[in-house]
């Protein structure tokens, strides 16, 4: 989750007779996170057997936001209006209330005006004869149709925005700013890997995307120049912005000079054994014994906060009333690695996760800061029901809890098509958990999130996610 955006290979997927196959995949090392498999019905809530689905009227008209990719979006998305107003309209018919067009890629660069970075030249995106590249025309204002569109159908548009990623390579060249200007290439992160510190470009230049040094102050202001250009969208209709990939790029992420020394000056300590005392080379997930490590997780996530709350002050300098929010992960059991603590400062983390929590590290929770914050809750088509993590309404439930009413709209749901790694649903077993996973997301929290609108798309499920938000306005 990413954000916690955990590794497993995922993709988006066209229809078939029977299981849908793939026509895009993530960049390596930004798969969606996989838990626990599960052989429960779709169709059963695996704590109360006897349970009715459809369980008791929702409130009439929760708020229901389906994602728009950029890349896989982008044969469709990238020629002009006519096939925007088609899914927009989708959309609107099935009953989703907010839109989140990603507007900042995976490279980095924009699909909105700004003076501070390059627009995109191209996507990559599987289509009919491979991982091909999709031009974009830059005099064409991608992110105003989308906002006039969207408004004229009813619904509220967000733009989506890949926080601290740099650049990205792929079979296609290599993209972003971190490609074009060697002051920023020196941003990247440093990477804790078991052959030793190393440049993210180097380890992931081969293939996949590339993340700046959070903790460097020139990154965060160089994003909220970005930031700001993109709230000025807010005077001709955006409605919000919502962070993505507003984390660290995993546990190995970053071991700088300079991030050393700001952790150094935060604890009060020299670490003499850098990066063994804080995390043993290599190490990518789960508590380490080590010296300084609950220290090393709580100074992450006030940096990732400090970050979040200039960012919210800058973008309501532009606009009051655009709203600023978050996507994260869902798995809060296990995001510490990626610096982030995203529940209420209010909510007592050691209390719960003593073996990697300090006392303090409550006191960076960014819940607060978020007009929005959207909960991957991204279990598989068997895990719909539950209470606890890895169920899709256990995660939405959680997350609830723990943001404590900080933001305005709490809302989760699923990856609706990079839940099945290990193959063993059948289709109409998905798409009743399409149907399923609206109420019990929205029900157990304040509304439903959908990623990706291109699933919707390929596999034409459209009616599945309208007959789930009917369910929930019934």
């Amino acid at each position: 989750m990413i954000i916690g955006l955990a590794a497993l290979a995922a993709g988006l997927f066209l229809a078939s007779c029977t299981k849908p196959t793939p026509v895009y995949e993530f960049p390596e090392g930004e798969e969606r996170p996989v838990g626990p498999s599960s052989s429960d019905p779709v169709s059963q809530d695996p704590d109360n057997p006897s349970a009715d689905p459809s369980g008791s009227p929702a409130p009439q008209g929760k708020p229901c936001f389906i994602w728009i990719d950029a890349a896989a979006n982008s044969p469709d998305f990238f020629s002009g209006t006519e096939k925007i107003e088609r899914d927009l309209s989708r959309a609107a018919d099935a009953g989703f209330t907010h839109i989140v067009v990603d507007v900042r890629p995976t490279d980095g660069d924009l699909l909105y005006k700004s003076s501070h970075c390059d627009q995109v030249a191209y996507c990559g995106a599987w289509v009919t004869g491979g991982y091909l590249p999709q031009n974009w025309d830059q005099s064409f204002d991608y992110l105003q149709a989308f906002i006039d569109i969207g408004h004229e159908l009813g619904l509220k548009v967000y733009a989506g925005f890949n926080t601290f990623v740099a650049g990205r390579s792929t079979s296609l060249g290599k993209t972003g700013i971190c490609y074009r200007d060697p002051k920023m290439a020196a941003l990247v992160t440093q990477l804790n890997t078991e052959d030793g510190i190393k440049d993210a470009m180097s380890v992931n230049g081969e293939s996949g995307a590339i993340f700046f040094n959070p903790v460097h102050p020139d990154v965060q202001q160089y994003l909220i120049s970005l930031l700001v250009d993109l709230a000025a969208y807010g005077k001709t209709g955006l409605d919000g912005i919502i962070l993505d990939r507003g984390r660290f790029g995993g546990f190995q992420s970053d071991f700088s000079d300079y991030t050393k020394a700001a952790f150094e000056k935060y604890a009060g300590l020299s670490v003499a054994n850098w990066p063994a005392d804080v995390l043993p080379p290599g190490h990518k997930s789960g508590v380490a014994s080590t010296k300084h490590f609950k220290k090393w997780v709580e100074f992450r996530a006030k940096v990732i906060y400090d970050f979040m709350d200039a960012a919210r002050t800058a973008v309501k300098k532009v606009s009051e009333d655009i709203d600023f929010g978050a996507y994260v992960g869902g798995w809060y059991g296990s995001y510490y690695d990626n610096g982030v603590n995203w529940a209420s400062r209010n909510y007592s983390t050691s209390t719960y996760y003593g073996s990697w929590a300090t006392p303090q590290y409550k006191d960076y929770g960014f819940a607060e800061l978020m007009d929005v914050l959207l909960i991957g809750a991204y279990a598989n088509p068997g895990r719909v029901y539950g209470s606890s993590e890895w169920t899709m309404q256990g995660f939405c439930k959680l997350a609830y809890e723990k943001a404590m009413r900080g933001p305005r709209i709490v809302a989760g749901g699923p990856d609706v098509g990079n839940w099945d790694a290990e193959d063993k649903y059948t289709q109409t077993q998905e798409n009743e958990a399409i149907v399923n996973s609206v109420k019990a997301c929205a029900d157990a929290c304040d509304g439903y999130f959908l990623f990706d609108m291109i699933h919707l798309k390929k596999a034409n499920q459209w009616k599945y996610a309208k007959q789930g938000i009917e369910q929930l306005n019934k």
